[in-house]
């Protein structure tokens, strides 16, 4: 979602998966949500995101693939308006969400295990990097399901399409943060620079103000990402396996 800052002497790169959000508060979410306050634009937006839904549509009776249980967060703004890992500018006003590993585009009913209100949703992104979360949604979404307020809340995910498999193929990388501050991930940049000559190790920062290291194995694969995931150790930060089509 952000222009890469090259750590050390690492060349700049582009990435697109930004770490999870904090739980929002009210006083936050009101500012974050022009719909609720402008109301000229609040009828576009609101079509707008049921002709969206709308085009998600699955056909009746479809089984999901993969069902996962799990918390989900959303994501608003600073990342409305940045380019997201499937390439498109990211709306928080349309019905998508970001999941570490589900390719790209596939579709998925989000319920809320709560209140039971339900939407379906785009997969358009990649996260989110916190420990314990499967998802994060949209705004739209977010409001859809009831996860708005809430911040955090525990969902039932059904995926119901997928545009490649889930089990084969596809390419793979490694996470690392969130840092602090920028000489930490620089250091463990280096170190797995030095330790897995093969691979490809970029550092960056995200536009809340942490940074990230993600590792790029050997032909993506996800046997040596994997690999890399279970050797690598830090004190500040988590590990996460990620997806990156």
């Amino acid at each position: 979602m952000i222009l890469l800052i090259g750590c050390g002497a690492h060349q700049q790169a582009k990435a697109s998966v930004p770490p999870a959000p904090a739980i929002a508060t009210s006083e936050s979410t009101e500012d974050a949500s022009p719909a609720e306050t402008d109301t000229e634009s609040a009828p576009r937006r609101t079509a707008s995101r049921d002709a969206e839904e709308e085009s998600l549509s699955v056909p009746a009776g479809a089984k999901p693939v993969l069902v996962e249980t799990g918390l989900a967060s959303w994501y608003g703004p600073p990342y409305h308006n940045h380019r997201g890992s499937n390439g498109e500018i990211y709306n928080m006003h349309a019905m998508t969400a970001a999941h570490r590993t589900l390719p790209l585009g596939s579709i998925v009913r989000v319920t809320n295990q709560k209140t039971g209100h339900s939407a379906l949703v785009r997969i358009t992104d990649r996260g989110p990097f916190v420990e314990g979360r499967i998802l994060d949604l949209s705004l739209a979404a977010a409001k859809k399901t009831d996860v708005w307020r809430a911040g955090v809340t525990e969902v039932r995910m059904e995926v119901l399409y997928t545009p490649s498999p889930l089990q084969t193929g596809g390419r793979w990388a490694v996470q690392i943060g969130a840092f602090e501050k920028q000489h930490t991930a620089d250091k463990l940049a280096g170190h797995l620079s030095h330790r897995y000559h093969t691979a490809k190790v970029l550092c960056f920062g995200s536009p809340v103000g942490d940074w990230w290291v993600r590792v790029r194995v050997q032909d993506d694969s996800r046997k040596k990402a994997e690999e890399v995931a279970r050797e690598t150790r830090t004190d500040e930060g988590s590990i996460f396996l990620v997806r990156l089509d």
